[in-house]
């Protein structure tokens, strides 16, 4: 009896345990903004012209959605205002920096521009052995590879990302001593400037090229540059071991300081009445490009024109939708260190951001 009684109190630890284990993530509750002094004033959705019941009814479904178990935060702006806000998991991410991986090649983008309007780069049809002589000397191959290459993905080089042995695994582990001369040592498989093949390579090869044109460091160019005039200070760029910046997924940031780059996209490249790139070059990085997939891509960034809007794509799926015609941004952030299934697939985080602007008047 004794046993019994033992067992079934066990049971009832074990059962409590099951039952008290923490939901995925938190139940919606509101999503008014907080003020924070950080650049963003606030606007109701009525003064923003959003249907506040219908976002809020999109708010309770993200929160809700138990296939969307990934997600960490949405957040609406309109207008150059923020709108709304929500954090599914933890409520310190409105101000903890977080790796957005991929997010960061569109500020590379943005960076490129700003360089090519400084005359730091002559021409996006430049070879990169114009900026990196001593470096494609050992590998001449390369030297047919323009700057436009690398901002549409078509280097022809044979990196690739994922994998078991794959070379941004070994990047990962800070394998090789010099990322640079690790990426022009691989292969050319096709002519520049004829294929796309989304790898990192192509994104670290172009920030090499804005540090020795800027002679500095790229995050410490792009302080002064780009994240000062914006505002931008929740935000963290990380190097590699040889000192290069990472052009690809170094930076870790918030979705209000995400949303800052977004807003400057449609400024037309103004920001505190500053020209911080021209909005000539804001239509060209944004424009479909390149074919890929159901997506488009453009100068580091995504589209998807048929439905009006453009992107930052980050793994695990760190998102910032850009509907130019609506005035508006959405933001969404998912847990970041997620691979292949296990990502928040892309076309799920646009369905919600395209609920949301369907409520826009």
């Amino acid at each position: 009896m004794k046993y019994l009684i033992m067992t079934a109190v066990l049971c009832l630890f074990i059962l409590q345990g099951c039952i008290n284990e923490p939901p995925l993530k938190q139940p919606f509750r509101d999503f008014e903004p907080v003020a924070l002094q950080d650049g963003w004033e606030i606007a109701t959705p009525a003064e923003a012209g959003i249907d506040s019941a219908g976002l809020r009814q999109v708010f309770a479904d993200f929160h809700a959605d138990e296939k969307a178990w990934q997600v960490r935060s949405l957040s609406v702006f309109r207008h150059g205002k923020i709108v709304a806000e929500s954090y599914t998991k933890d409520a310190s991410d409105r101000v903890t920096p977080r790796a957005i991986w991929s997010c960061t090649k569109q500020f590379t983008g943005v960076l490129a521009g700003i360089a090519l309007e400084r005359g730091l780069i002559s021409s996006l049809d430049d070879p990169i052995g114009v900026y990196l002589p001593d470096a494609v000397a050992r590998y001449p191959d390369k030297d047919g590879i323009t700057i436009r290459d690398l901002l549409t993905m078509r280097s022809g080089i044979d990196y690739r990302n994922y994998g078991i042995g794959g070379d941004d695994s070994q990047i990962m582990q800070q394998i090789p001593d010099n990322y640079l001369a690790f990426v022009l040592a691989k292969p050319l498989v096709v002519e520049p400037g004829t294929e796309f093949d989304y790898k990192d390579g192509d994104p670290q090869i172009l920030s090499s090229v804005i540090q020795a044109a800027a002679g500095e460091p790229m995050d410490a160019w792009a302080q002064k540059v780009l994240l000062a005039p914006l505002g931008i200070e929740r935000f963290e760029w990380r190097r590699y071991r040889d000192g290069a910046t990472l052009g690809s997924f170094g930076i870790l940031t918030t979705p209000r300081e995400m949303a800052k780059l977004a807003q400057l996209t449609l400024d037309g490249g103004m920001a505190g009445g500053t020209a911080v790139v021209s909005a000539d070059w804001i239509t060209e990085m944004t424009s479909p490009l390149v074919e890929a997939g159901d997506k488009h891509f453009g100068y580091q960034w995504w589209s998807y024109p048929e439905h009006g809007t453009y992107f930052m794509s980050g793994n695990g799926r760190q998102l910032v939708f850009v509907f130019p015609e609506k005035e508006l941004i959405v933001v969404i952030t998912s847990e970041p260190n997620l691979q292949g299934k296990f990502n928040l697939p892309t076309p799920t985080g646009r369905e919600y951001a395209q609920r949301v602007e369907a409520l826009c008047d």
